[in-house]
């Protein structure tokens, strides 16, 4: 029997996987644009906390954080949470958890990635925009993420291969994901070589197929680009 059995239980977890690492580059993306935009922006107050931001999240390791969120933020929630009449215990779910750490912790690379790509678009579309009776909202959403998007695409690429490795440190608090399916299929079988080669192939079609996606948006952003040059 292929694997002994354990295949479906590798294919679950491997969609567990998968929503963990969608979860977390959406907290990601969202943290990394307002990241970018505070660092852009006239407030030295916005600029000095989107500094300290990514200069601690890359400068602390992944397991670091991870095991600070799941059980320092538990000890701080049932901390305050009497205080607030809340009486029962209560278990940060290790989903939730995991998402918003590594979530957290790509925000920071994000940040410098869209930072670079709006710094690439050139700022007379941008002035063209407010010229043409556009608010400054309009042009940010019409004008400016469009285009920054095009630039940015190679360094959530990059970020998005490295985020969805990254995600095989959920199984150190418990959440039943790829890799902590392989760690009990490969103890129960005592093969460890067998499953733990299985995990690594259900992360490199992961990591392939999200090649050639990003290869194909890159290709459909890139159209315009290609045909206003000729």
């Amino acid at each position: 029997m292929l694997l002994h059995g354990f295949l479906p239980s590798l294919v679950e977890g491997a969609g567990v996987t998968l929503a963990v690492a969608l979860s977390s580059l959406a907290v990601a993306a969202l943290l990394g644009l307002a990241g970018a935009l505070a660092k852009l922006s006239r407030s030295r107050t916005a600029q000095a906390v989107a500094t300290v931001y990514t200069t601690l999240i890359r400068g602390v390791p992944d397991l670091v954080l991870m095991l600070l969120v799941f059980y320092g933020g538990q000890v701080a929630v049932n901390t305050v949470a009497p205080m607030l009449g809340h009486e029962d215990y209560i278990d940060i779910d290790p989903f939730v958890a995991g998402v918003l750490t590594i979530g957290f912790i790509f925000g920071a690379y994000l940040t410098e990635a869209f930072r670079g790509a709006f710094l690439a678009v050139p700022p007379g579309q941008r002035e063209a925009g407010l010229a043409f009776g556009m608010s400054a909202r309009q042009v940010l959403w019409r004008i400016t993420l469009p285009q920054m998007l095009r630039h940015a695409l190679p360094g959530i690429s990059n970020n998005w291969l490295v985020l969805i490795k990254s995600t095989a440190i959920v199984s150190v608090i418990g959440l039943s994901d790829l890799m902590t399916r392989g760690q009990q299929a490969a103890g129960t079988t005592r093969e460890p070589f067998s499953f733990y080669l299985a995990v690594a192939l259900i992360y490199l079609v992961f990591t392939s197929l999200s090649e050639l996606a990003f290869s194909w948006a890159q290709k459909h952003l890139a159209i315009g680009v290609k045909e206003g040059r000729l």
